[in-house]
């Protein structure tokens, strides 16, 4: 069996595995790369080191340094400060506070993790709704929206935008430069689309 076979066979049962959701994913992940240094796909120097296969730390220590900074982001308030606002400046207007929440998620996603920016909008959105008795199911699918359509726009909105810009060697301004005015444009049709 070639070593493309062999690999393509391991991917298809790690990824069968983890749709069962028996085993942690994580676990899966970790188990189908050493089965893959075990049966010699990739060597354990091209695992570790290589540029093309290996792993690709520039991301790895991004996303730690994203967590960090999203932790005390988190600890000092600042989601829970910034959708009061949005509640106040809305006047208690259900689509206002619509736009106005959208557009925070998405403004936020583009600076840090869009996921974890959806993570800890929802609460504060879970409570608001809540005391102006509306429905939060069409807040938080507008957020989840929102938060990937400004996870776009920047390098560390979106680690797959992480790991295109270090394999393709492109500047936060460079994936900027580029992505911001199409992100820009299309929260505009999706705030028309609201």
């Amino acid at each position: 069996m070639s070593s493309t076979s062999l690999a393509l066979l391991i991917f298809g049962v790690c990824y069968l595995v983890i749709i069962t959701e028996r085993i942690h994913k994580t676990i899966v992940a970790l188990l189908g790369a050493a089965v893959m240094i075990g049966f010699g796909v990739v060597s354990q120097d091209e695992a570790f080191y290589s540029h093309e296969f290996g792993v690709d730390y520039n991301v790895v220590f991004l996303l730690i340094g994203m967590m960090v900074i999203i932790n005390i982001v988190r600890e000092i308030g600042l989601f829970e400060v910034l959708a009061i606002w949005a509640a106040q400046r809305s006047d208690a207007k259900p689509f206002r506070l619509l736009v106005l929440l959208a557009l925070l998620t998405a403004g936020l996603s583009a600076m840090l993790n869009n996921v974890t920016t959806v993570l800890l909008m929802a609460p504060v959105t879970l409570a608001i709704t809540k005391r102006l008795e509306l429905n939060p199911v069409k807040f938080l699918v507008t957020e989840a929206l929102a938060s990937n359509i400004g996870g776009t726009a920047t390098l560390v909105g979106d680690p797959p935008n992480i790991m295109i810009a270090s394999k393709a060697e492109l500047s936060y301004f460079d994936f900027l430069v580029v992505l911001g005015p199409i992100a820009v444009l299309i929260m505009a049709v999706f705030l028309v689309v609201l």
